[in-house]
């Protein structure tokens, strides 16, 4: 991004966005600082994890793309599953899905995935603890955008799954281990894959632009190519220069719900073209924090702190109504009276937190 004349997405080290107890910390402050303006400009930041965190998503990788690789290069017919948004929080075991050349194993825990024979299946190894280790730290950079937004502390407590889960409760967060373009596999349609651009090649699915409706999602790949559209509509690839212990985190359609608009999700593709001649494809690894489905999306706390929440957001919505709707995203990125953080210039950031105000661009 750099040679685009162009700021690199924000790194934060991830033991300096835990919070603790009496006044923030300057280190807390400027990795806050850090995390929201990148979000702002590219809706996406880099997160370094400890070197032995780092390991253990690295080994979470080696054992997807073993994992993907012994699959059948013919998978079921009951292994096919398209968008359902009736089945969001539901998901779990391997399942493909052929238009987007992609196929995923879904780790839910409260659920045990059962292969179509009624075995239990192997999955990838390390997932519970790659759940824990991700789910914490969405929920810590769930809290430094609050502690940005001004709200109180953890204000989407109510909407997130018990910690730990009840008996008979199952988490409508999710790890889903992903492998795109494994060339052995067979259930993929390959038309409509490519397309040209600035003169050169480049692959993508048949629905090119995603959304997640998730609170927060972390995202960690063994190859680079995922692309975010960033404040001015421009496609930045955002994992082309990752190091070992870092992780993309980007917002989703519930925060934006959430925050009557002033977090804006990130608008996602993901390329192709650099998985060619790859033996296992591109594997990743994906936590996503989402809300129960039986609580509602709404704007309580950002009226609390004084924030302006325009008509669309005004009603509360049922989660499990939210997940099943279509958001098109034409309306989520050509809003004329967008609103989203702004930020001081750097003579005039005095005293942090009080000079921080959220107001219309």
């Amino acid at each position: 991004m750099a040679g685009n004349g162009l700021p690199p997405l924000g790194r934060v080290k991830l033991s300096d966005l835990v919070p603790s107890e009496g006044l923030p910390s300057e280190s807390y402050k400027l990795s806050v600082t850090t995390l929201s303006q990148s979000l702002v400009q590219y809706s996406a930041a880099i997160i370094q994890f400890s070197s032995s965190d780092g390991a253990l998503l690295r080994s979470g990788l080696d054992s997807a793309r073993l994992y993907f690789h012994q699959r059948s290069s013919f998978p079921a017919p009951d292994m096919i599953h398209t968008s359902d948004s009736r089945e969001w929080c539901k998901t779990s075991g391997y399942y493909m899905d052929p238009q987007l050349w992609q196929e995923t194993y879904d780790y839910r825990p409260g659920l045990t995935p059962i292969e179509p024979n009624n075995t239990m299946e192997i999955p990838p190894g390390g997932l519970p603890d790659i759940f824990c280790l991700l789910g914490k730290t969405a929920r810590d950079i769930l809290d430094a955008i609050s502690f940005y937004l001004n709200l109180r502390s953890s204000p989407f407590t109510e909407i997130l799954d018990n910690v730990p889960l009840r008996n008979s409760e199952i988490s409508s967060s999710v790890l889903s281990v992903c492998c795109h373009a494994r060339p052995s596999f067979q259930g993929a349609q390959h038309h409509n894959l490519t397309a040209h651009e600035e003169g050169q090649l480049v692959m993508y699915p048949d629905h090119e632009h995603q959304v997640d409706k998730s609170l927060i999602s972390l995202v960690k790949s063994d190859k680079p190519g995922l692309h975010i559209r960033d404040l001015h509509g421009r496609w930045v690839l955002v994992d082309v220069d990752l190091g070992p212990q870092e992780v993309i985190v980007y917002p989703g359609l519930a925060l934006y719900q959430a925050t009557a608009g002033y977090v804006n999700p990130a608008l996602l593709r993901t390329e192709f073209n650099s998985m060619q001649g790859s033996m296992y494809g591109r594997c990743s690894v994906a936590f996503k924090l989402m809300p129960k489905s039986m609580t509602s999306l709404n704007c309580s706390e950002m009226r609390a702190a004084g924030h302006g929440v325009e008509a669309q957001f005004q009603l509360p919505i049922p989660v499990d109504d939210f997940m099943q709707r279509s958001h098109p995203t034409d309306q989520l990125f050509n809003r004329h009276n967008f609103q989203s953080f702004s930020f001081p210039t750097a003579q005039d950031a005095g005293p942090w937190i009080d000079d921080m105000l959220v107001q219309d661009l």
